[in-house]
C-alpha cells in the first residue's frame, strides 16, 4: 500500500452481500437501516467493487461484515472469503474479520485462524446486533486472543439504524453499545487497541471521556454526516483528542464522498485535518512501515 498515494484511510465501510445473493442482514432489518439512513447508494457492493470506487478516490478502506448469527439466526458472511477477496486489493483494502463473541472457545479459535491464515488486521463487533455486553468476563478469553495477536477491535457505539423503526427494534438493544462497558474492557486489556465506532449518541460525553484516559482507545467518526456532529465531539477533536479521531464513512449506508464533502466545511483546524484524514489512522492500523 503506498501510504504516500492515498488522500484518506476510511476505517469503517461494511461488506454487505457476498456477491452471490446472500447479504449480511435479512430483508426487514436491510431495509429499515437504508430507510433510516436514506441512502441511495447500491447496499450490496462487492468487495471489488469497493475495492474499485476507493481505487478511483485514491482512498483505503477497512472492510468488514458482522457475524451475528447467534442473536438474529441469519448466516453471517464470511469473514474469510472477504479477507481472501481483499487480498486481491492490497492497495486499497484492509480487511478486518467478524467473529460471534457469543460462541466462546470457537470464536477465539475463529479469530486466530483469521488472522494467521486469511491475513486479517483487526475485528469488528456490534455488541446491539450481537447481543452481548461487552464487558462481560464470559468474551475476556478473546480479547486476550485479540491482544496477543496484536490487532485491534473496532466496536459499534451508541445509537443504530438497524432495526430502527421495527416494533421493539426487532429485539436490538441499545444498552449494549454504551460506550463506558468498553472502558472496563480497555481497562483490563491496556495492550489491546479500541476503536469506539460512531459519535456515541446519546452517550457522546462517555466516548469522549474514555479516549481521553485511556490510551489505547480511539474514536471513529462513521456514521453520521459531519454537519451532524455533537459540538463537544468537534472541539474534542479539535484539541485533547486531535490524534485520537479516525475518518470514516460507514460506506454503502453513508458515501465518502458526502462525508468528506461535509468534512471539509466543519471548524476543524488545518494541522488536525491530515491526522483525522489518514494520519491517525496510519498509526492505529499499524501501516506505516
Amino acid at each position: 500500500m503506498d501510504l504516500a498515494a492515498l488522500a484518506a484511510i476510511d476505517v469503517h465501510v461494511h461488506v454487505e452481500s457476498d456477491g452471490h445473493g446472500h447479504c449480511a442482514l435479512d430483508d426487514e432489518l436491510m431495509d429499515a437501516s437504508a430507510a433510516y439512513f436514506r441512502s441511495s447508494e447500491n447496499r450490496t457492493p462487492s468487495v471489488a467493487d469497493i475495492a474499485a470506487y476507493y481505487r478511483a478516490r485514491s482512498i483505503a478502506a477497512v472492510v468488514f461484515t458482522v457475524d451475528a448469527g447467534g442473536a438474529t439466526g441469519h448466516p453471517a458472511l464470511s469473514s474469510e472469503q472477504i479477507a481472501d477477496e481483499a487480498a486481491a486489493h492490497p492497495d486499497v483494502l484492509i480487511p478486518f474479520g467478524s467473529v460471534d463473541p457469543t460462541r466462546g472457545a470457537e470464536a477465539v479459535r475463529r479469530a486466530r485462524r483469521l488472522v494467521t491464515e486469511h491475513g486479517v488486521r483487526g475485528f469488528k463487533f456490534h455488541p446491539s446486533l450481537q447481543g452481548f455486553a461487552p464487558n462481560d468476563p464470559t468474551h475476556y478469553p478473546l480479547y486476550a486472543a485479540l491482544e496477543e495477536l496484536g490487532v485491534p477491535a473496532l466496536f459499534h457505539t451508541g445509537q443504530t439504524g438497524i432495526g430502527a423503526g421495527l416494533p421493539g427494534g426487532r429485539g436490538i438493544k441499545l444498552r449494549y453499545s454504551a460506550p463506558m462497558l468498553l472502558d472496563d474492557v480497555a481497562a483490563d486489556f491496556p495492550n489491546l487497541t479500541i476503536i469506539m465506532a460512531h459519535p456515541s449518541v446519546p452517550w457522546q460525553d462517555e466516548a469522549i471521556s474514555i479516549a481521553t484516559h485511556k490510551a489505547n482507545v480511539y474514536i471513529d467518526l462513521s456514521g453520521w454526516s459531519p454537519k451532524y456532529f455533537p459540538p463537544q465531539l468537534v472541539r474534542a477533536a479539535n484539541s485533547l483528542l486531535k490524534h485520537k479521531v479516525l475518518f470514516g464513512s460507514d460506506y454503502p449506508l453513508i458515501t465518502p464522498d458526502r462525508w468528506l464533502a461535509d468534512f471539509a466545511k466543519l471548524e476543524i483546524k488545518d494541522d488536525v485535518r491530515p491526522l483525522v484524514l489518514k494520519d491517525n489512522a496510519v498509526r492505529v492500523l499499524g501501516l506505516a512501515p
